[in-house]
This record gives structure tokens, C-alpha cells and sequence, in this order.
């Protein structure tokens, strides 16, 4: 039985874009395959224009010749779906979506909920910057409720949100959509699934619920929202998953989205026909396969046991006062200060300093919600977090 009992997708979705007819392309029609020939799509029939491997400046150069450049790439990547379903644990490839990096989800997501100028979009500081740049460019409203931040937990405050919800939706200014982080960004925290499913049960409210798990990799599986929607049917809820972290495959701007199959649809019809390239496909492809995955747990394992070791040695350092938020991520949050307070000047003297003179850039967050003093460090090969720690160390004591 699919949740919440309330739940219309004919209320959370703009009635225009029920009604589109989506745009078909030739290959929605016709797959190409051996002994087929395509003259559908006006492609070139003469194949690409590239030089060949034999008169390439390096061998690098001829590595996608074989994929059929010429033609449209699939719309559908059937297959790569197939390799997510098995393994995030889904049972549909009609429960995924494929986007150009999940900013292309986050966007889509706006258009089809959101009618410009009249409704709103609740988000939670500190948090992923691109919510509110595509509710300006959306015009969308941004409604803010800030994490819980005492003690650098930053959990959501999840009463405020449903009151804040509840009286929205009495209002003439809805609120359509709401976006949780989880990891968090900038705070590594993790929603616990009881504060989602506390917010997905909210009678009053008949937007969509998006829970981002960019970072969900570098937690556990047992953590993910997926399993709320796989296992409780939430109709009302998008899970964001990406290659661009866990799987090291950000320049090639693959998202996910995993929601029913009735919104995957929807957001299906209004997608550009040919979003997804195939050479990004053929390398997601390469990172699903068996080899892949063991590849990429691996790789998760090794920097997972170095972000532990990163934590415990920022901690160490006179003028680090503390590791903010969950840690349940590819970074950890580094605050500045001493005798319980962050400082944001001494913190964006480091963060300048060590870039401009020690070739070692980290991120400034000093100036987001409950992260006073607060430098982002990615999490790097060991010989990059011993570096960080190492410079990190002397400029501090140079400035006591």
C-alpha cells in the first residue's frame, strides 16, 4: 500500500506538465543494433569527424571510437538502471531517473512542482547552495528553517518544519517542495529515517519530500531513504544520488533520482530527449560492472579509514576547537577558534593562506548558519591529509 494516504500526484505536480505531451524522439521508436539501418534521426551517416587513434597526439585520444558518435545516444539507459536497481536494492528501472549531475534533478524537480511567482520551497542552513540558485531562477520563494546547530549537531528541527509546512499549505504561497541533505553539506550529518518519515506523514502538506544522499555512500546503506521508499512506499518522496562522489566520476555529470514510477515518468517527459551522453554513459556503465563496484568499495573503505584518522588529528591541532557535525561523509568541517567561539577572520586568513602560499585549498564556510570559523576539508589520499595537517599545524602556531 503506497504512502501517505493523502498523497495526489495530481496536487504536488503543476497541471501543465500533466498534460504535456512529451516530445518523442527517433530512438523512443527504434533502438539501433546490428544490421540495422538508421536513417531516422538525420545523423551523419559518414560517422564522426574525430582523427583517428593512429593520428592522435596520445592514445587517450581514440578511446570512445568505437561508440557510435555519430548516432543520439539511448534515452533510456535501460542497462545502467538495471546495474543501479541491483545495487541500491530497487526493484524497477522505472523507479530511476537519469540526470546531466543531479543539479539537472534539482531543476526539473522545480519545473514540475513549482509555478513561478505563487509557491515556495523549504530548505534547511547549512546546506547545499544550488536549492536556493534554482528557486531564484525558478522564482520560488525560500522558506528557511535552520538545522538544529547546538553542540554542532545540525539536525532538522523537524516540529518547525511540519508547523512551518502546515501553515504554508493554508496559505495563497504553498510550499511544493522540500529539500534535506543527508550527509549533510557542509555538515557530514545524517538525517535519522524516523525525521523523514515524520515529515512525509504530514496530513497538510501535499508537496514532494527530497532527501539529496550526494554523500549517502560514505555512510551506510541501512541509512539511506531509499529503503523508505523500497520498503514503505512513500509516494512522496525523491531520493538524489550521484557518480560524482563515492564512485570519483563528478566530470562526468551523472544524477539519479529514485522516486515512484508514476513522478519518474513525469520527470521523464519533461527532460531534454537526449540528456544523457554516450560516453557518460559507457563510463557509468564501466563503474556499475562487477569490477567497478569492487573497485569503488574499496576505494570507500580506504577513505573512510582516512577521514577517521583526518578527524583525530585535526582535533589535535592548538586552534582547531573542534570537528563539527556528523562526519558521515568525504569531509569534515574543521571549526577555527578558541574558548567556545568560532573565528572567522583566523579562519579565512588559513584558508587564504594555505592556498596562496601552500598550495593547499580547503573551503571556507565561515558564513553559513551555526558554522562560525568553520573550514570544509575534502577528505584526501593519506599523503594529502597528512600535508593538510602538517600546514594546517604551523600556520595556526604562527598566528597564536
Amino acid at each position: 500500500m503506497s504512502k501517505p494516504a493523502h498523497f495526489s500526484v495530481q496536487k504536488a505536480i503543476r497541471a501543465n506538465v500533466l498534460a504535456l505531451q512529451p516530445y518523442r524522439c527517433a530512438r523512443d521508436d527504434f533502438e539501433g543494433g546490428p544490421g540495422v539501418v538508421l536513417l531516422d534521426a538525420n545523423e551523419n551517416a559518414l560517422g564522426h569527424a574525430l582523427p583517428s587513434p593512429a593520428a592522435a597526439a596520445s592514445s587517450d585520444e581514440g578511446a570512445f571510437d568505437e561508440l557510435d558518435l555519430h548516432r543520439y545516444p539511448s534515452p533510456t539507459h535501460i542497462p545502467i538502471k538495471q546495474l543501479l536497481c541491483d545495487l541500491r536494492a530497487v526493484p524497477s528501472t522505472d523507479n530511476f531517473f537519469l540526470g546531466v549531475g543531479s543539479d539537472e534533478v534539482i531543476d526539473l524537480l522545480f519545473r514540475i512542482t513549482c509555478t513561478p511567482g505563487k509557491d515556495r520551497v523549504l530548505i534547511c542552513p547549512p546546506t547545499y547552495g544550488m536549492y536556493s540558485v534554482c528557486a531564484q531562477v525558478n522564482d520560488v520563494g525560500v522558506v528557511k528553517v535552520e538545522l538544529d546547530a547546538e553542540g554542532g549537531r545540525f539536525t532538522p528541527r523537524v516540529d518547525e518544519i511540519n508547523k512551518t509546512l502546515s501553515a504554508a499549505a493554508k496559505s495563497d504561497n504553498p510550499i511544493k517542495l522540500l529539500f534535506l541533505c543527508s550527509p549533510g553539506n557542509p555538515t557530514g550529518t545524517l538525517i535519522p529515517l524516523d525525521d523523514i518519515r515524520a515529515i512525509l506523514a504530514n496530513p497538510d502538506y501535499d508537496g514532494l519530500v527530497v532527501v539529496d544522499e550526494a554523500y549517502i555512500d560514505f555512510a551506510s546503506d541501512k541509512d539511506s531513504a531509499v529503503r523508505l521508499l523500497v520498503d514503505e512506499g512513500w509516494e512522496n518522496l525523491v531520493i538524489m544520488q550521484t557518480l560524482s562522489k563515492g564512485f570519483g566520476l563528478a566530470a562526468i555529470r551523472l544524477g539519479i533520482a529514485i522516486s515512484s514510477p508514476h513522478l519518474i515518468q513525469i520527470l521523464n517527459n519533461i527532460k531534454a530527449p537526449y540528456n544523457i551522453s554516450t560516453p557518460t554513459a559507457a563510463l557509468a556503465l564501466r563503474a556499475l560492472s562487477p569490477v567497478g563496484i569492487s573497485k569503488f568499495r574499496t576505494n570507500i573503505a580506504t577513505l573512510v579509514d582516512n577521514r577517521e584518522w583526518l578527524k583525530v588529528e585535526l582535533l589535535k591541532i592548538p586552534g582547531i576547537m573542534a570537528v563539527l557535525g556528523g562526519g558521515s561523509a568525504n569531509f569534515l568541517m574543521a571549526q577555527v577558534g578558541k574558548g567556545g567561539k568560532g573565528d572567522n577572520d583566523k579562519a579565512k586568513k588559513v584558508y587564504f593562506d594555505m592556498a596562496t602560499d601552500e598550495n593547499v585549498v580547503v573551503r571556507f564556510r565561515g558564513m553559513e548558519f551555526g558554522c562560525e570559523g568553520c573550514l570544509r576539508i575534502t577528505v584526501g589520499t593519506k599523503a594529502e591529509c597528512e600535508r593538510v595537517i602538517d600546514r594546517l599545524t604551523e600556520l595556526l602556531k604562527g598566528y597564536a
